[in-house]
């Protein structure tokens, strides 16, 4: 099954090897086209200036409607609270029952796992778009505007999604997680394409 999320990228699941019960284990490859030819040339600003103002003018609603629903950090779940912990007795045990419980899920859903996780991890690349984009630009990193604190507090979250899928995916023994990293590695470095 291929998915394309980028045309520079394909990414195809490939079946090996075999695993308890028939499941596979699921590897991911590369495939780049030509990337040096479909980049075009420098967008210097992501919109017109009428369209960035209306952004702007929304910095107060952002402020009062969006940033409200940014929980504090100490009020968030976290991906440890999901998982078993390593510093407990049992840890192994644990980990061993999650396994056979794995063992029990279809590939189907495995592939939708590994996908959503792949996502979750290209973070980096979804903020460094928004930081950049006219009328929401945070070129500080900082900066306490609504929008940025927004697409900060938004990347935090997502972050913990990520962060829970890749170590349920590593702990359960079902996919081949250096294919995923390396599959992460060059989504990231690919960057974005408009």
């Amino acid at each position: 099954m291929a998915l394309n999320f980028n045309p520079l990228l394909s990414f195809t699941f490939l079946q090996k090897g075999n695993h308890n019960h028939g499941h596979p284990k699921f590897s991911m490859s590369r495939k780049v086209e030509n990337a040096k030819n479909t980049h075009k040339q420098q967008v210097l600003h992501s919109m017109p200036p009428h369209k960035i103002e209306i952004f702007k003018s929304l910095e107060s609603w952002v402020e009062e409607n969006v940033l409200i629903h940014l929980k504090p950090v100490e009020k968030c779940w976290q991906p440890q609270d999901f998982l078993p912990h390593p510093a407990c007795d049992g840890f192994h045990f644990r980990v061993e029952e999650m396994q056979k419980r794995a063992k029990e899920i279809l590939d189907d859903y495995f592939v939708v796992l590994v996908g959503d996780m792949i996502t979750e991890e290209a973070l980096p690349t979804y903020q460094t778009m928004m930081n950049i984009t006219d009328g929401v630009r945070d070129e500080t990193a900082a900066s306490s505007s609504s929008w940025a604190t927004w697409t900060r507090g938004w990347t935090a979250e997502e972050n913990r999604h990520g962060d829970l899928l890749n170590k349920y995916l590593y702990l359960s023994g079902r996919v081949d997680m250096k294919e995923i990293e390396k599959t992460i590695q060059y989504l990231i470095g690919a960057g974005m394409v408009r």
